[in-house]
């Protein structure tokens, strides 16, 4: 079966976003074992989830900038939004689920194909961890606090046991925890 990662990068105080949805505290400058770490993760990927209010801006920015790093692998993936208010897809590679979120999760898990990866939002994540959809999860935790945001983990009803994976640090001050969901 397919497994579903998450790829996110977080505040050390466990936002993914500030309050009203900044984002000015990401590290961009990444370095070179980072950008290894990046592809790797994503090369056995042929799928990518993600909700409505996210991707109103990321296809389109990844489409209208073809020329930055990743953007050929981001555009060239099939893509799976999750919404209730779009009838119609407006991007290529993407197709809409409207359905039950862990009943698609596990249609498109069953499928065969490579692995399935989702990058955000907040509401979005949070719905798939509450749950217990997510099987890998990726935190590049950026060297910042800001204090109050948008949290990834506040819906769950209990514990989630994880089990570390890896964590690696960069030199760009990003450090990787690699968790996997603990079956029970």
């Amino acid at each position: 079966m397919r497994k579903l990662k998450l790829q996110v990068q977080m505040t050390v105080d466990g936002y993914i976003a500030g309050p009203n949805g900044e984002m000015d505290w990401l590290i961009y400058d990444w370095d070179e074992e980072l950008k290894k770490y990046v592809t790797q993760l994503t090369e056995p990927v042929d799928c990518i989830v993600l909700g409505r209010k996210l991707a109103q801006g990321f296809i389109p920015h990844w489409a209208s900038h073809p020329e930055l790093e990743g953007a050929d692998k981001f555009n060239s993936t099939e893509k799976v939004v999750f919404t209730k208010g779009l009838d119609q897809s407006e991007w290529d590679h993407t197709v809409l689920a409207k359905g039950d979120l862990a009943d698609e999760i596990t249609t498109l898990k069953k499928q065969d194909g490579q692995d399935i990866i989702v990058y955000g939002g907040a509401t979005f994540v949070s719905a798939l961890i509450k749950q217990g959809l997510i099987d890998e999860y990726h935190l590049f935790i950026n060297p910042t606090a800001i204090g109050s945001g948008m949290p990834i983990f506040r819906e769950l009803n209990g514990k989630q046991p994880l089990t570390l994976v890896k964590s690696t640090a960069f030199d760009c001050g990003i450090v990787v925890l690699h968790y996997e969901l603990k079956n029970s």
